[in-house]
């Protein structure tokens, strides 16, 4: 049982190594000529103006996090849509049909409590 925790130890040990080792590699390599305009933040082209510490709105990534499980969620049911004629064939359809269900529903009531916590609202109202 310790040879297993060892494997695990040893191989971790080798992608930190291996980590370490190209960063070495590409700080000795790469050429060093600090100037104040390469130091200053790039904003596509444009001066930067302003202060980098902006406040965003939270909405942004609660959005952002919605957005992100649903299209995980495709990720997940594109492939069972392409093989779930050949389970129908092997007679696994029903159960693939009702696991995909399970699925989607438990992402549907998700959407339906981000919904009614008022999550998919722009301007959120304040209750008082």
């Amino acid at each position: 049982m310790l040879f297993d925790f060892a494997n695990v130890l040893v191989f971790t040990a080798l992608g930190a190594a291996f980590v370490g080792v190209n960063l070495l590699i590409g700080r000795l390599l790469r050429p060093s000529n600090p100037q104040t305009r390469k130091l200053s933040t790039y904003e596509c082209g444009e001066p930067a103006s302003g202060s980098a510490w902006v406040n965003f709105n939270m909405r942004f990534y609660i959005i952002a996090l919605i957005f992100i499980i649903f299209e995980v969620e495709i990720a997940f049911v594109f492939p069972v849509a392409t093989a779930f004629r050949r389970w129908i064939e092997s007679g696994r359809g029903l159960f693939a049909f009702v696991e995909i269900l399970l699925f989607v529903g438990i992402l549907f009531l998700g959407l339906v409590y981000a919904w009614a916590k008022g999550d998919l609202e722009w301007v959120k109202k304040i209750k008082s």
